[in-house]
């Protein structure tokens, strides 16, 4: 009986003991149930804030500089506010389910050093996009030169500038390498001097030659009246005297106006016989008919003297003839 007595406790413990890890268990898949649907209200609700928060800001700055818009200013802001909203976001969710997000700052921080060796190109890469938008080299839309690429800005962000050339190409350049270069705001100032060098011949009259020159641009009426337009001498090439011309114009109308000069040049040096030299090219060329070179007679060899009989008479003969006469 006693043994029965026993085994009965020790089940009945047993049986309680299962009770309450089942209770353990079910409270724990409840909370963490719970913890999941809150951390995914919390994240979609991040998200939610992160896009209000940008249209907040980008209409702030709408309403700020309503005379002079900046939309370089507005698109790295709102794209800022969005990142930091975001990191707020995500650090409560992992603090909703348990996460201690101190030991994470902490192993951050321990590795801070290494982090920032692997993304020092990155990093680099954001602090010159700050210091684009403080120095303010170029604004969206502007015209710009970067190296070797051309092209109208359409946007700059936390890593990059994206600039659109001529062909309607897409150019993504890296802040850093923007920055460390050579930037030419080509559309930056109000208005543009074209240069247009013409090569003349040596007998045309050079003042009439910077007459026409001037009057054609002053009939353009793009050009501006101004600075005043100059023509000049500039150099005195080989076959050819390169006179300049020298005219202002804004900006927008650089281009059309540069090839309506040039063809309304051409045009009025034909009307008044100037002429445009070709490049001269010297060629020679042997005739089949021109006579050809004699070639130099070759100097006969010197014969070598003759030999006379005694020197052809061998040692025997000598002595035989020798002895004959005595």
């Amino acid at each position: 009986m006693t043994d029965l007595s026993t085994v009965i406790d020790q089940g009945r413990e047993a049986l309680n003991l299962n009770a309450a890890v089942v209770d353990r268990a079910t409270e724990m898949a409840g909370n963490l149930a719970v913890n999941l649907v809150v951390a995914v209200l919390i994240l979609v609700a991040t998200l939610f804030i992160a896009r209000w928060a940008g249209r907040v800001v980008s209409r702030m700055l709408a309403r700020a500089r309503r005379s002079s818009p900046d939309p370089m200013l507005e698109g790295f802001l709102v794209q800022v506010v969005r990142v930091i909203v975001i990191a707020v976001g995500l650090v409560a969710v992992l603090q909703r389910l348990g996460v201690q997000t101190t030991s994470i700052i902490a192993v951050l921080g321990a590795a801070s050093l290494a982090i920032g060796l692997a993304l020092q190109g990155t990093l680099s890469n954001v602090a010159a996009g700050v210091m684009l938008l403080i120095l303010r080299p170029y604004r969206v839309g502007d015209l710009v030169e970067v190296g070797d690429r051309t092209g109208i800005v359409q946007k700059l962000d936390l890593f990059t500038t994206r600039i659109i050339d001529a062909n309607n190409r897409r150019i993504t350049v890296p802040n850093s390498q923007v920055l460390g270069d050579a930037i030419v705001n080509i559309s930056g100032q109000k208005t543009r001097r074209i240069e247009l060098p013409v090569g003349v011949d040596y007998d045309s009259d050079l003042h009439e030659v910077m007459a026409v020159m001037k009057r054609v641009a002053d009939d353009h009426p793009a050009v501006l009246d101004k600075p005043e337009i100059w023509a000049g001498v500039l150099h005195f090439r080989d076959s050819s005297i390169e006179v300049v011309l020298h005219a202002w114009v804004k900006s927008a109308d650089y281009w059309q106006t540069r090839a309506d000069l040039n063809l309304a040049i051409k045009a009025a040096f034909d009307a008044a016989g100037i002429v445009i030299p070709y490049p001269h090219q010297v060629d020679l060329h042997r005739s089949l008919a021109a006579p050809r070179p004699r070639k130099p007679r070759a100097t006969p060899a010197p014969k070598a003297p003759a030999r006379t009989r005694a020197a052809r008479l061998t040692p025997a003969e000598k002595a035989q003839a020798a002895g004959g006469e005595g």
